[in-house]
């Protein structure tokens, strides 16, 4: 009986010596967030890189596109947590590591398919009402994707492709952000980590440049952000913003670098880097106002000496699994998306909209190539897309739309879409 009593209290010893309590800590944390499933038909077949473009084909895509889950944090002292952390396509992802051990070559683990990310990790502090600064993983402030991103925000089923195709889509970088509030103007100014140039390419341009790959980001060549943003009049907003950052250091490797007999042999880059500046420029204007709802977005891009970026680039290794595509020295895209709410003349309920809506985008990641870049025409891209969006007490969304892309060549065959999109805001 006693041992009994004796085994009893060390197993109790055992459990409470276990039971490590969390830190007391003066935040006050609030949990939201957002999300979507859905559907694609497409009319033609995943392989567009035929002559002819894609063939015809009948296919249905399901998909839980993405769940958002945003943790914000509150304290006495002025100072804010923001964490978000993003589910796409209900999988894990991969990454990779470059292992000098094994001669400088790149291992890849793949796990199950799409991608946990943390989108957001950052401190922040507000003086005055009206200073405010960011240290952390935060959005860039470049397009509409940086405050625009639930899916109540837009009225298609689908993000503008202006934005996922020519940036890195829902863009986010580590560094430094600085914003004023002041009065009808808000500026913002950010330094962040540049992009990798290795993984520039014909069909995305820059977009693939966003580093992730491996375990750690690369910020030798840091990247300047500035936006200013305009309370034109009530339910109109009108921004415009610059991007200007280096790309050539944060490649994996230091492979672009220049040539000369009286290298130093014992620096990486003995004769230095060869420039590969990215510079970006967009303006972007929101409506709402009454019934009506509409957004635009025109976007402008330049990266220096992208020849030298294509030869270096077509040479690189098969396990770092780069396009090695042509890329373009320019690129441009413009989008406008209009939405009437109809709900009231249908007798919907006040709290909920019924909007029709069209959306037009056209876009060329191969908007001017440098001499020997071919400057191909299935990269010029236009999307005509037409639906409706119901939208419940801007908490339930449900879309509908048709979209049919064409592109800069009369022989590459046209494109159709039906998407089908359930999203939510919690």
């Amino acid at each position: 009986m006693r041992r009994a009593v004796v085994l009893v209290a060390l197993c109790s010893e055992v459990a409470i010596a276990a039971a490590d309590p969390l830190p007391r800590t003066p935040f006050t944390l609030s949990v939201g967030g957002y999300g979507e499933v859905g559907a694609a038909l497409h009319t033609f077949g995943a392989n567009r890189n035929r002559p002819a473009g894609a063939q015809r084909d009948l296919r249905l895509e399901l998909d839980a596109t993405r769940f958002v889950v945003a943790l914000q944090g509150h304290t006495p002292s002025g100072w804010e947590l923001e964490a978000e952390l993003e589910i796409e396509h209900g999988g894990t992802g991969a990454a990779r590591e470059l292992d000098y051990d094994e001669f400088g070559e790149f291992e890849t683990e793949v796990e199950q398919g799409g991608e946990v990310i943390l989108e957001e990790l950052y401190l922040e502090k507000t003086w005055a009402g009206r200073y405010q600064l960011k240290l952390g993983r935060f959005y860039v402030g470049i397009g509409n994707l940086a405050t625009r991103f639930r899916p109540t925000d837009y009225l298609a089923a689908t993000r503008s492709e202006v934005e996922t195709m020519l940036l890195p889509g829902q863009w986010d970088e580590l560094g430094l952000s600085f914003t004023a509030f002041l009065g009808r103007v808000r500026a913002t100014a950010q330094v962040v980590n540049g992009l990798d140039s290795t993984g520039f390419s014909s069909a995305g341009w820059i977009s693939g440049g966003h580093q992730g790959a491996f375990e750690t980001i690369r910020a030798t060549d840091l990247a300047a952000v500035a936006r200013l943003d305009v309370a034109a009049a009530p339910g109109v907003a009108l921004g415009v913003a610059g991007y200007a950052g280096g790309t050539s250091k944060n490649r994996p490797k230091p492979d672009l670098v220049l040539d000369c007999p009286d290298a130093d042999p014992e620096e990486v880059a003995g004769c230095g880097y060869v420039s590969a500046p990215v510079a970006l420029a967009e303006v972007d204007a929101h409506v709402a106002r009454g019934r009506f709802r509409g957004s635009a977005l025109a976007l402008w891009g330049w990266l220096g000496n992208s020849d030298d970026v294509t030869e270096r680039n077509r040479r690189l290794s098969n396990d770092l699994g780069a396009p090695r595509t042509p890329v373009a020295a320019q690129a441009y895209g413009v989008s406008i998306e209009a939405g009437v709410d109809v709900g009231g003349w249908l007798g919907v309920c006040p709290d909920h909209r019924l909007e029709p809506f069209v959306r037009v985008e056209r876009y060329d990641t191969m908007f001017r190539t440098a001499t020997g870049v071919f400057d191909n025409p299935r990269y010029l891209r236009t999307i005509y897309t037409a639906g409706a969006a119901l939208t419940l007490a801007d908490h339930l969304t449900f879309k509908l739309d048709v979209a049919h892309r064409r592109y800069g060549a009369s022989a590459l065959r046209p494109e159709t879409t039906i998407d089908a999109v359930a999203g939510f805001v919690y």
